[in-house]
């Protein structure tokens, strides 16, 4: 039967062929263009619709980049040397390069502070954010708020060593008293820390001019240092208060959770520009004649107190969204309600609430502009005042916000990426 089949075929392959390449149209950049941008008629019309505005954007842009003036010092200047060029005038940027990032009162010879503050900050979030760093770092984590403010407002090294000091003392009444009572800890360690720094209070006046840098007072904190000093800031504390307020909504505790919803949904309901206000302006008619509080930090208690109202809800989505299954098996470990939450439940309900959180950050982080309207000189501060009214600048607009567009889209999208990046190590999409 076999020589009758292999009679009747001329030809029968008996090895394999090799492998060849797939054809260009097939693969690389030439199937992507192809299939995305060409696949059918319409695409292909609203391709080369959507190039010929990038066409139209990039031909009046880029002169307008390319050609710039950098080197003038004033506008003046730089029209007479642009000749009715339409082209940017960036030396407002070089001339007023200081005064962008540090405001105008910050003492010159003292910007190497803030900049290797914002240095550290690198180093200091890098344990906290990429997990296979060495553990040992989250030392230096602890410890950079302390540094940050000794270099930022100056003054004795003994005073944030003090605050240190209150902290450690806190977290060690906290943690022999939260193994019998959660809430018992949190404030037990509360009024350690507090009455700490109370008693170091005493001391430190005395020592003032020990290890002690130029003290810089708040009011001349400006730029978009004062940007960063808020938004680093509120988002590290809104963050564990979000937490504590999205467990007290859950409390059983009648109390804690009226508190916590009257808090949340009163904060929620309120424009932050209201609270700025009231930082700025009414604050200071409930406080003791001649109390000085700093306006930074009652910008800093106000924005925060508004960003952990919005993440409470996030977290408390987050939390709602376990199944009560988790809850159980946490009681059937026998593990009591701090170590059920820590070791457990918020693990599982934080990384669920991960792009709320996110958006809660990238938006507090664009709020803190809005302190140019109580009078601080932030970076849409010092654009909208010194700069632009002075009569060396006046006029300069594209340059000005494109500049502040650009320093806040690097951080927010920085910020973005980073959620992105960690979502998908932490693979929360349940692929």
């Amino acid at each position: 039967m076999s020589d009758t089949h292999a009679a009747s075929v001329p030809y029968v392959r008996d090895t394999m062929l090799p492998q060849h390449a797939p054809p260009p149209t097939a693969q690389g950049p030439v199937k992507w263009v192809r299939e995305s941008l060409f696949s059918s008629i319409p695409y292909t019309i609203l391709t080369l619709a959507a190039l010929y505005v990038i066409y139209l954007i990039l031909s009046g842009f880029l002169p307008w980049l390319l050609g710039g003036v950098w080197t003038t010092s004033n506008i003046r200047e730089c029209r007479e040397v642009l000749d009715g060029v339409q082209a940017g005038c960036f030396s407002v940027l070089t001339e007023r390069w200081n005064q962008l990032l540090f405001g105008i009162a910050y003492p010159q010879d003292g910007y190497w502070r803030p900049t290797l503050a914002f240095v550290l900050l690198f180093v200091a979030v890098s344990p906290v954010l990429f997990s296979n760093l060495p553990r040992g770092l989250i030392l230096f984590t602890v410890i950079y708020p302390f540094i940050a403010f000794w270099l930022v407002w100056g003054g004795s090294l003994l005073v944030p060593l003090s605050a240190l000091l209150a902290v450690v003392v806190g977290y060690v009444v906290y943690s022999r008293i939260v193994k019998t009572s959660f809430a018992g800890g949190l404030f037990a360690g509360l009024i350690a820390g507090i009455v700490t720094w109370f008693i170091c209070g005493f001391i430190t006046p005395s020592l003032s001019g020990v290890l002690a840098l130029e003290p810089v007072a708040s009011r001349n904190m400006g730029g978009f240092m004062l940007n960063m000093i808020l938004g680093v800031i509120c988002v590290s504390l809104s963050l564990p208060m979000g937490i504590l307020l999205a467990l007290g909504r859950q409390s059983s505790l009648p109390i804690i959770k009226l508190i916590c919803v009257v808090f949340i949904e009163f904060i929620r309901g309120v424009p932050l520009i209201t609270l700025l206000f009231v930082a700025n302006v009414v604050l200071a008619y409930f406080l003791p004649p001649g109390t000085n509080f700093d306006l930074i930090l009652r910008v800093i208690i106000m924005i925060t107190m508004f960003a952990s109202a919005y993440i409470a809800e996030v977290i408390r989505g987050g939390l709602a969204a376990l199944p009560r299954g988790q809850y159980e098996a946490a009681d059937s470990l026998g593990l009591d309600y701090a170590q059920a939450m820590r070791l457990i439940i918020l693990p599982q309900a934080l990384k669920i609430s991960i792009p709320g959180i996110v958006n809660v950050a990238v938006g507090l982080f664009k709020d803190t502009t809005l302190v140019s309207i109580i009078s601080m000189f932030d970076l849409v501060g010092m654009i909208r005042g010194p700069i632009l009214a002075s009569t060396d600048w006046n006029g300069v607009y594209w340059e000005l916000w494109g500049f502040a567009a650009l320093l806040f889209f690097v951080v927010c999208y920085g910020i973005s990426q980073y959620s992105q990046w960690l979502e998908r190590q932490l693979q929360t999409d349940h692929h």
